[in-house]
């Protein structure tokens, strides 16, 4: 079978989006399937103001139609809300071509915080572009009934997973600073909250693990904080297992994928009480949530870290891959007329 993915993100970008993307492709082809990505580095880009990492495609709609019409999928999946993806959208609606979309980020959250954009309006416009997908897939059931309340229809759950042979406990790891070690990793950005974390009275020293607009400010006014940069791989992996307690600040994610990352490395979780912590940390085994985010990280100082393992080995890829591939919408094949498994060997385009 061949499936069009259609992402605005992807590398060089570094988050949970495109992580989920890209295992989803990995386990797909290992399932035979044909997999197509239609992403910014097969495209002329701009970068998206406000948001330099991000890059948009300039006028892409001639060329995705194009590489649609030659690949001849079976199923399409629209995961981002970008210029690819209102490309892909206009496509399907043009040729009626059945399609699917996800819902990844709280866009209206991120795009308030940096214009003063009204949230009402982005969660407008957002129900306008998924209005048309067989289905929208989102990350956790609580997500699914806010958006419901909302306005927004025909929403199933996709969660999330994590890579358990290279997220992993690592001995004789140890960072510079003073114990005990409080870490967050992801993006350096002001829809993360990360001053709610910085700002806390804490013994030991923080890490901050990861890049992005806000970087430069943030490592101006907390001169005592370590800031690494990106890190990936078995490297990030050893930061993880090198930490005492991971800080999830943010109070927009809509799942926070570092989070499995960090619990799959023995680490506990402290974080506010908001969609995708409440939904992945288990109170008092696996992290706490509390609106006093320092009494959070105090007390997951307390846990066992090997619970936090084993909460995240349930957590694998090839599962959540089989709940995507359930949700997807299939068209038939139009050389054979059917939309069996292909035999025929999987296709990257990057």
């Amino acid at each position: 079978m061949r499936i069009i993915i259609v992402a605005d993100a992807w590398y060089p970008q570094i988050n949970g989006v495109v992580r989920t993307l890209d295992q989803t492709r990995l386990e797909l082809e290992k399932k035979g399937y044909s997999v197509l990505m239609v992403t910014p580095n097969l495209f002329h880009t701009v970068p998206c103001p406000t948001y330099p990492e991000i890059r948009l495609a300039i006028r892409p709609g001639p060329k995705v139609g194009r590489l649609i019409e030659h690949f001849r999928p079976q199923a399409i999946h629209i995961a981002t809300e970008g210029t690819l993806g209102m490309a892909a959208r206009r496509y399907c609606l043009r040729t009626r071509r059945p399609f699917t979309t996800s819902l990844h980020t709280r866009f209206p959250e991120y795009v308030n915080l940096r214009s003063g954009i009204p949230v009402r309006w982005g969660y407008a416009w957002l129900r306008h572009f998924h209005r048309p997908a067989a289905r929208t897939l989102v990350t956790t059931p609580s997500l699914k009934q806010e958006l419901t309340g909302k306005g927004f229809t025909h929403l199933e759950v996709w969660g999330r997973a994590v890579d358990t042979t290279l997220f992993k406990p690592y001995t004789k790891v140890t960072l510079s600073g003073r114990g005990p070690i409080f870490m967050y990793t992801g993006r350096v950005a002001v829809e993360k909250n990360l001053e709610a974390f910085l700002k806390l009275h804490l013994p030991g020293t923080k890490y901050i693990v990861g890049d992005g607009p806000d970087l430069k400010k943030l490592k101006a006014r907390y001169p005592d904080v370590h800031f690494t940069g990106y890190k990936t791989g078995a490297e990030l992996a050893r930061h993880y297992s090198a930490a005492d307690v991971f800080v999830f600040p943010s109070l927009t994610d809509t799942f926070g994928l570092v989070i499995l990352e960090a619990m799959a490395c023995g680490l506990p979780v402290a974080a506010y009480p908001v969609q995708g912590p409440k939904y992945i940390i288990q109170q008092g085994i696996t992290g706490y949530i509390d609106e006093d985010l320092r009494e959070a990280a105090l007390m997951a100082l307390k846990l066992d870290r090997s619970q936090c393992r084993a909460f995240a080995v349930q957590m694998s890829w090839k599962e959540n891959t089989e709940r995507f591939l359930q949700w997807l919408s299939y068209t038939s094949d139009q050389t054979t007329g059917t939309a069996n498994k292909s035999s025929k060997s999987s296709v990257e385009f990057t």
